[in-house]
């Protein structure tokens, strides 16, 4: 009898024709996820890296092709319930019209494919690369705002730092350096996130070719963090300094973009760097090449007997479960989001008792980074007192991640430090006689400002952050709505002053609108 580790393993044409036929059957079903895949490759930069993924988890495969050749595929119907599942959170995501979980769904369905064709013993030679197209999906924008914003302040103060080394002298303020003759933003886009998850990408990759402990691959993917956020801040600190001595144009154009490209390659360099100290240190040293090395498959012996692959059953079920899947979504209409009937904020009033109001106006720039669909901010002030600064924010969808941004991750941006946070509530003629708050005091240098804020979002006044997040996801599924705003009032406090007469000021305005607010926010 011919023993297993002697015979070859091959695909029939059978068996490549239902995979092909499963591959389109799962574009197919998944095809509005994969479209916004696509979408966000092109427009957002940290993730442009995305297109190479499949490619890369693929070569990857072929890469364990000798190994595959010798293990037989038994099947898993492990493989059938995950695929099951990843089918039951593809319908919560059509039917909440949240891309996030419909492109999750798709990873979830794809490995349970795999698991069901392949079994136990064939998916695990290949479940690395298969945990690579994890980082192809982009993280939901909620938590890539409160990240950006992290690292925006931390590369700022870092990058002062540096400028301050060379004698330089140069003021902080939130996101601001200010170096005297002009003033640097670090935007968004100089966070460091179009570092990060490319870095953290190679570095997953690096790992995996590392011959090394597992604590020495953890150690290199793990180090991709603080290497990205040091040489970002690097980068800030020496366009600060190029713009000290040569001029605005150093921060702009194509010289700022190829500074990025500069720091990028120097991120991989350092990644290689401790790759190669690490390959040094410790008693299981070995030869570089046999310690890193990009090693392709072993031919097939020529002698060896050839099998071809039969479809295990729990497979079979599988190609059943995605062609009703694709049937049913092709049947069924494509759900179109409710948009329920409200005022404009623009015929908000400005006179509200006493509280006298002057309309303001939000640059273009903070507009594009917000993404609202409308808004309204007016000074108000009653005679002989500070004035009550009033946001909101309307957005009339949030499945995109497009929702209101946190005061609590935008403040300390502007460089207000939060010196207290904390939940409370106002007596009101509605919402059951109390509106909870956020009530959080923020400071600047010497300077202090009173903040109120919450979320009105269909019907709810919400303080928390998170729970935001799930009646957004809740309501979608459950009324087709995921509509909703932010509401912020702001006072200074003035030195001396006894707080209480600031939580006055604003608890007056706040009983003022919030009757009105329903015509703008509507339940």
């Amino acid at each position: 009898m011919e023993s297993t580790a002697s015979v070859v393993w091959r695909p029939s044409g059978l068996v490549l024709t239902t995979l092909v036929v499963a591959a389109a059957l799962l574009g197919f079903t998944f095809q509005h996820g994969i479209a916004e895949l696509l979408r966000v490759w092109e427009i957002k930069e940290e993730y442009s890296f995305g297109y190479l993924i499949p490619f890369i988890t693929l070569f990857l495969v072929w890469q364990r092709k000798d190994r595959l050749e010798s293990v037989p595929f038994t099947g898993s119907w492990a493989g059938f319930a995950l695929v099951l599942f990843g089918l039951l959170v593809y319908v919560a995501g059509e039917l909440s019209t949240l891309y996030l979980l419909i492109q999750y769904a798709l990873l979830l369905a794809l490995a349970g494919l795999v698991l069901a064709f392949t079994g136990p013993a064939a998916f695990r030679v290949i479940l690395v690369p298969l945990l690579l197209l994890v980082f192809m999906v982009p993280l939901p924008q909620f938590f890539l705002s409160e990240i950006s914003q992290h690292l925006q302040l931390i590369s700022s103060q870092i990058g002062v730092a540096f400028i301050r080394i060379f004698g330089i002298s140069v003021f902080l303020e939130g996101n601001v350096i200010d170096l005297g003759t002009m003033k640097l933003q670090v935007v968004e886009a100089c966070s460091g996130l179009r570092y990060l998850f490319p870095l953290m990408t190679l570095g997953f990759i690096c790992a995996y070719f590392f011959s090394a402990p597992f604590w020495k691959r953890a150690f290199v993917f793990l180090s991709t963090i603080p290497i990205t956020v040091l040489m970002n801040s690097l980068r800030i600190g020496i366009i600060g300094i190029l713009v000290e001595f040569w001029g605005e144009s150093q921060a702009e154009g194509f010289l700022h973009d190829f500074e990025g490209w500069i720091v990028f390659m120097a991120c991989t360099a350092v990644l290689v760097g401790e790759m190669w100290l690490l390959n040094r240190f410790g008693q299981a040293r070995r030869p570089w090449r046999e310690a890193f090395g990009l090693e392709l498959p072993a031919a097939t012996p020529k002698d060896a007997p050839v099998h071809y692959r039969s479809l295990p059953v729990p497979y079979l079920a599988v190609l059943v479960l995605l062609l009703s899947t694709a049937v049913l979504s092709f049947l069924l209409p494509q759900r179109v989001e409710a948009t329920p009937a409200r005022e404009d904020l623009i015929s908000f009033p400005l006179l509200l008792g006493e509280w006298q109001g002057v309309s303001d106006r939000i640059e273009q720039i903070y507009l594009n980074e917000l993404k609202l669909d409308d808004y309204l901010i007016v000074n108000y002030a009653k005679p002989n007192q500070p004035p009550v600064n009033l946001y909101i924010a309307y957005y009339g969808s949030q499945r995109k991640g497009q929702s209101a941004h946190s005061p609590r991750t935008c403040m300390p941006g502007g460089g207000w430090r939060i010196a207290d946070l904390e939940q409370a509530s106002i007596d009101t003629d509605i919402f059951a006689g109390q509106l909870p708050i956020n009530r959080a005091l923020i400071q600047l240098g010497d300077r202090r400002q009173l903040v109120y804020y919450w979320f009105q979002q269909r019907g709810r006044v919400l303080t928390n952050e998170y729970l935001v997040k799930w009646f957004i996801f809740w309501d979608a599924i459950t009324r087709n709505r995921t509509d909703g705003g932010l509401v912020r009032v702001v006072t200074p406090v003035l030195p001396g002053e006894d707080m209480k007469e600031a939580d006055q000021r604003l608890a007056s305005l706040v009983r003022h609108i919030s009757p009105l607010l329903a015509r703008y926010l509507p339940d």
